[in-house]
């Protein structure tokens, strides 16, 4: 498996910063590629909640993410598939002076493997899923500065 990570400190809590994170009627907004959430059952965030979506498209088509792993206030793991990957995504929380350090992390595999996979895959894929994480953190820290209440003081 592949792994991809970025990460971005951000001028928010924790707690912010986690609450817009898991409210999945904003993903629209800020996941690259979401077009629409189609389907949230289980206890999200919580193990064993699972979240179903539609890219626009030229996208990945539809993504099912499935949580395996979720500590509230530092993160949380989701198992993660769509026609061309299979997966797993961790989102890390960490509290920074005056902000947060979000780390996403996507280790993944190529579904249809070839002898060109591993090229193809250091060529074109390892790359556009590193900007594609990159764009959804840089959105995601966007929207939570344009969302977050200014300091009354």
């Amino acid at each position: 498996m592949r792994t991809v990570t970025v990460s971005e400190t951000l001028p928010a809590t924790v707690h912010e910063a986690e609450q817009r994170w898991y409210d999945t009627d904003r993903w629209p907004s800020w996941v690259d590629g979401l077009s629409q959430v189609t389907e949230v059952s289980g206890d999200w965030p919580a193990v064993g909640a699972r979240v179903a979506w539609e890219s626009g498209p030229a996208g990945r088509g539809s993504v099912l993410e499935r949580v395996v792993a979720y500590e509230p206030l530092a993160g949380q793991t989701n198992e993660v598939e769509d026609d061309s990957i299979r997966g797993r995504q961790s989102v890390a929380f960490t509290p920074a002076q005056d902000a947060v350090r979000v780390s996403l992390a996507l280790e993944y595999e190529v579904r249809k493997r070839s002898v060109f996979t591993p090229v193809v895959d250091l060529l074109f894929i390892r790359g556009a899923q590193e900007r594609s994480l990159r764009s959804t953190l840089a959105r995601f820290g966007a929207e939570l500065a344009a969302t977050r209440q200014p300091d009354v003081g």
